[in-house]
């Protein structure tokens, strides 16, 4: 039987306005996934709504609008890019976006590759190159949710992660190689991860080990001394202990050190999103300056750049073998 492919892009996704009801919607559908807040769901539900929401969604709204485009989120502009760039490396499959928080979501990516395009071959590929719990995992959970619904179902490769990924490394570190280029080099490199729970680590995800396999094969590509360089991970939320080091913290701290030029990169994030553009590049970019830091650069997600969709492309090539 001849194969007839469909590929879904599965990142986090966005709010589709950076109003508060778009906001509201989309922070209500993400926390609420038990993936990523593992507590009591008799307790948090109501907190979420009751507390939470009304004032978070006040706050993320005017974050937003800090990094909102004419076209939209970045995060969506970057999505659809890449999806129309995979198009033309494999125009013989049907490719689709299904983000796992809003629109579009997976629930529509996979019917339209069950009932329109009749797919007897299925690649799920999540945009996170570090399997985590709280994304990889919930990805794969709204895939089999949404696939217990229809009686003939297509063979399904799910793409775990890519963390070691040649293709993947080699995008990395030519993107910080091109940065210091631009920019100098810098006196320490800071490699920032989204942080997760230590609780997740202890009970089995392996995410932080992911992260580190990532730092390691870009610095040996990378002439530039280990000791210059600082994993840190961002974007803590709550109170419970989370993975450190805070890149908040780290940053802040630096300058104290006398390290007042820095570059930073984020190699977990696929695409440019709030956690990049507003926590990184203008966040921490002002708390290291007000420490006293005198040169910060964010380098640039891998985005929709020529290096990031062959990767991408090899990735999906690996999977078809």
């Amino acid at each position: 039987m001849k194969n007839n492919i469909g590929i879904i892009i599965s990142n986090v996704g966005t709010p589709s306005h950076p109003n508060k009801k778009s906001v509201k919607k989309y922070l209500s559908e993400f926390l609420s996934d038990k993936r990523v807040i593992d507590i009591s769901r008799f307790f948090w539900i109501p907190y979420l709504h009751l507390y939470f929401l009304p004032l978070k969604s006040y706050k993320s709204v005017n974050l937003y609008k800090k990094i909102w485009e004419k076209d939209g989120s970045p995060l969506m502009i970057n999505s659809l890019n890449q999806r129309n760039y995979l198009i033309n490396k494999f125009p013989n499959f049907k490719i689709e976006l299904g983000m796992r928080y809003g629109d579009p979501s997976i629930c529509v990516a996979i019917k339209k590759m069950i009932k329109i395009y009749n797919v007897n071959k299925l690649i799920i590929l999540p945009m996170y190159p570090q399997y985590s719990c709280t994304t990889t995992a919930s990805v794969l959970d709204s895939v089999c949710e949404v696939i217990k619904k229809y009686r003939n179902i297509p063979s399904i490769i799910f793409i775990r992660d890519y963390a070691d990924n040649i293709n993947y490394i080699n995008a990395i570190t030519n993107s910080i190689k091109k940065s210091f280029n631009k920019n100098g080099i810098p006196e320490m490199l800071i490699m920032s991860f989204h942080g997760i729970p230590k609780k997740y680590i202890k009970d089995g995800d392996d995410y932080l080990k992911r992260c580190n396999v990532t730092k390691k094969l870009v610095l040996s590509k990378l002439n530039f001394s280990r000791k210059k360089v600082i994993m840190s991970f961002q974007s803590k939320f709550g109170n419970i202990p989370w993975i450190t080091p805070i890149t908040s913290e780290v940053i802040s701290f630096l300058p104290k050190k006398g390290i007042k030029n820095i570059q930073v990169i984020c190699p977990g994030f696929s695409s440019d999103c709030l956690e990049t553009l507003e926590e990184i590049k203008i966040q921490n970019k002002k708390i290291f300056k007000d420490n006293g830091g005198k040169k910060f650069h964010y380098i640039p997600a891998l985005n929709y750049s020529k290096i990031h969709i062959e990767c991408l492309a090899n990735i999906i090539r690996t999977h078809l073998k």
